[in-house]
């Protein structure tokens, strides 16, 4: 197999057509310091050209230097019989995650059926998003009983051509009181089950019970939280180890730019002291982040259905134009790493090993595209870039320690 020549990942980024390299790729700048005339002509002083000529000097050479190891990787690779697409691959293949300290690795990004299989697509598009998210890596499917009016007994007919069940995992959450979950589903059993906001008129122990036998019958493997406090959860551990019985392995939390002091600040320390992981939602905040809403609200956007009035009042709020004036300082940024304001957002989300996973809300396949281009950014977000994030927002959430100090 001959060398492969670079795409347009890692360093392959700047290849011009044909594989060739660009003189920006080859020498490490764009354009040659300008010389003085002086310098040009070899008469006069030397003293600003000669500095001029000195750093030209070193720039060629720490470009032949690079040049020189890009070459010798291509001819190391040739005999390996690889190409530099296939090494730089990694950077845009699906990262896989612990589940907390729990056994499951599910992928760092998630489809979450709140959206997928609501009212706004078809059940056609709701099968493709399905293949083109499995064929991508993603093997994690969040539903619950109220999703879609209970229309989620449509995920078992699509999943089940996508590969076989011990291939993906499919969540679940329980409040309501839906009936015949695992009937409508079309499954044996899900992998997590996640008790939905804590029952204030249950105690904490009967809870805790419920989920032991749901777990010991085969109904799931795991149990799990959403829109618990740090407390809460902390409660079900210790009466679970009280009386004998299963823990919670993750608590699913919304997390994205507005919404941080949970994911960062409360559940690092119930992940080192019992293991519980975290789940996220709402990365681009129901659509705020992408920057769809910055000129107005679009007919086709979630904020102009019915019954997303309350979205609508957010977006024009005071509160919610500071938020649009941030997402617009974001943009150089986002066009300094050649990527959309989403993809930035979600790979934000990913940047801490804690947040298991990330759950994405999709309507088209072109968004679920876009929205999987993160794991490339994910590999770019350095933490100078994470800095500079912060700074911009403003809203970094101190410490405990630090903000009792």
């Amino acid at each position: 197999m001959s060398a492969g020549r670079p795409s347009g990942a890692g360093c392959g980024s700047s290849a011009g057509k044909g594989g060739k390299f660009s003189v920006e790729a080859l020498y490490g700048f764009s354009k040659k310091p300008k010389t003085s005339a002086t310098a040009k002509s070899g008469s006069g002083k030397r003293g600003g050209g000669g500095k001029e000529e000195s750093a030209l000097a070193g720039q060629i050479l720490q470009a032949a230097r690079a040049l020189m190891e890009r070459r010798r990787l291509e001819l190391y690779l040739r005999e390996c019989d690889l190409t530099v697409t296939e090494c730089t691959a990694e950077q845009t293949a699906m990262p896989y995650r612990n589940l907390g300290k729990s056994g499951l690795r599910v992928s760092c990004l998630g489809l979450g059926t709140w959206v997928t299989f609501g009212s706004q697509i078809t059940d056609e598009m709701a099968e493709s998003l399905m293949t083109i998210a499995y064929d991508n890596g993603v093997n994690l499917f969040d539903t619950a009983e109220v999703y879609a009016s209970g229309r989620y007994a449509t995920l078992s007919p699509l999943l089940h051509p996508v590969g076989k069940r011990s291939s993906y995992v499919v969540t679940t959450k329980i409040y309501w009181g839906g009936q015949d979950s695992l009937s409508r589903l079309q499954l044996e059993y899900v992998d997590i089950v996640f008790a939905n906001r804590t029952d204030i008129n249950s105690p904490m122990e009967e809870v805790v019970r419920a989920m032991t036998f749901v777990i010991n019958h085969g109904m799931a493997m795991y149990w799990g939280t959403s829109r618990w406090s740090a407390m809460e959860i902390m409660e079900a551990y210790s009466v679970a180890r009280q009386f004998n019985l299963i823990p919670p392995v993750c608590e699913q939390a919304e997390y994205h730019y507005y919404h941080r002091d949970k994911v960062e600040v409360q559940l690092p320390e119930l992940y080192h002291k019992i293991g519980v992981g975290v789940m996220t939602w709402s990365p681009l905040a129901g659509g705020l982040i992408s920057g769809k809403y910055n000129d107005g609200v679009p007919e086709d956007s979630r904020a102009a259905m019915k019954g997303y009035v309350w979205m609508k009042d957010r977006i024009f709020s005071e509160e919610g134009q500071k938020q649009l004036a941030k997402i617009k300082e974001l943009h150089p940024l986002a066009d300094r790493m050649n990527c959309t304001l989403s993809q930035l957002a979600i790979a934000w989300c990913l940047r801490s090993e804690r947040v298991s996973c990330v759950l994405l809300g999709i309507t088209n396949t072109d968004q679920l595209q876009e929205n999987l281009g993160c794991i490339r950014v994910l590999s770019q977000l350095s933490p100078q870039t994470v800095a500079e994030m912060d700074a911009l927002l403003g809203n970094k959430p101190r410490p405990k320690k630090e903000a009792l100090a």
